[in-house]
């Protein structure tokens, strides 16, 4: 981990910066499946299988990919989640299908949602806009449908020690593509990045 983060304070540039998201970060068999190359296969088809795409656009990411947030600053350990990405252009278009409906209902005022609900679906909408689709943030009322039941069921169903993940609970997100991805992810290094580089100026300082 501090590797990790002396390498990525160091990075030059953009273009340095998107090398390294992609070596270090996206690229290659997550920590929870080091040397288990057999699991880390099967978990992704498993999940490709449910919602009808191709294994390799199932990805692990976050610290069940490197071993630790690099963030918190954190090892990754039986607290963590595995955090999943599907990323899927059509499996992102048909959960947008159930958003259009949702959304028209509101707009009708067929849909009563409290306050809370509807920041949380703001956020949801703020995601969406980046191309990237969180069902945790879509509100209550919208939850108890077949997104629900397609969804969260589904990735509850294998957590827990019921998949090869082991006894971890898995979440999970859909990106309209890889690009939103990496874009996504080079944009938390890149804030990582800054901060890093800020404590150091102050410690310089000091």
């Amino acid at each position: 981990m501090e590797e990790f983060l002396k390498q990525l304070a160091e990075l030059a540039d953009e273009e340095s910066l998107l090398d390294f998201c992609r070596r270090r970060t996206l690229h290659g068999t997550p920590a929870i499946f080091h040397s288990n190359e057999d699991a880390y296969y099967s978990f992704r088809k498993q999940i490709a299988d449910k919602f009808e795409i191709n294994f390799h656009e199932v990805f692990i990411t976050g610290s069940a990919k490197l071993g630790f947030s690099p963030r918190k600053r954190k090892l990754f350990d039986l607290d963590s989640d595995i955090d999943v990405a599907l990323i899927s252009s059509v499996l992102y278009d048909r959960m947008m299908d159930f958003i259009h409906d949702y959304q028209m209902e509101l707009r009708e005022n067929r849909k009563a949602v409290s306050w809370d609900e509807i920041k949380g679906y703001h956020k949801f909408l703020e995601y969406s806009a980046i191309g990237w689709m969180r069902p945790d943030l879509l509100p209550t009322s919208f939850r108890v449908e077949e997104l629900k039941t397609e969804w969260f069921e589904y990735f509850d169903s294998i957590s827990h020690g019921r998949s090869e993940i082991g006894n971890y609970k898995v979440t999970a997100g859909a990106f309209k593509s890889y690009g939103h991805l990496e874009r996504y992810t080079v944009s938390g290094l890149r804030s990582l990045k800054t901060k890093l580089q800020i404590g150091a100026l102050y410690a310089d300082a000091n």
